[in-house]
């Protein structure tokens, strides 16, 4: 089975996910510039889950790159991964209108966790396939950024219920972390 269809299933998904995203932000009415202060924490929420999807988008690319087949195993993770992307504007539109309150910021960290966890399945399933001397072995070995990444999202769930602001900005950091192309794979795709 070629790779191929995969990709081009995930990258519409992707920008519809992108396009649902854009058409949740309301636009105010007036034409000052005081009008955009309530739709602030909206703006932002989309800002972090657009650069999200982006890094989704990026990196599965860069994935897809390295890998020379797929199977039903890989569609099946594939699947799940775009599931839980598929729920980020839902869950930044929650945040936005509720201006990072405890339970839609716990909720984006749940989300955001569990893409995570979707794309370390996908990476796994992907390496079984190919072997462990195949690239996308080398390049995702252990995956610590993937991992710490994860234990962030934890983290920063729990501190949710204390201050929710602060694990926003945690999840901030974290995508400020991917948001280059994982250089493991770029190593491999010069070669």
């Amino acid at each position: 089975m070629t790779k191929n269809r995969l990709e081009a299933f995930s990258d519409g998904v992707l920008a519809i996910i992108i396009t649902i995203m854009v058409l949740e932000m309301k636009i105010p009415h007036g034409d000052d510039l005081s009008v955009l202060k309530p739709v602030f924490p909206v703006f932002i929420s989309y800002i972090v889950s657009f650069i999200y999807v982006g890094i989704y988008w990026n990196n599965h690319h860069h994935m897809m790159h390295v890998v020379s087949k797929v199977n039903g195993r890989v569609l099946l993770a594939n699947l799940h991964l775009l599931f839980w992307i598929s729920l980020f504007p839902f869950t930044s539109a929650w945040i936005g209108e509720n201006h990072f309150s405890t339970w839609p910021v716990a909720l984006y960290g749940f989300i955001l966790f569990m893409a995570s966890v979707a794309w370390y399945i996908l990476a796994r399933i992907l390496m079984k396939l190919h072997g462990a001397d195949s690239a996308i072995a080398h390049a995702y070995g252990q995956d610590w950024k993937g991992k710490l990444s994860s234990a962030v999202y934890l983290i920063a769930i729990f501190i949710a219920f204390y201050i929710p602001i602060i694990s926003f900005v945690l999840y901030c950091i974290v995508a400020a972390v991917w948001i280059l192309p994982d250089y493991r794979i770029e190593r491999l795709s010069k070669d």
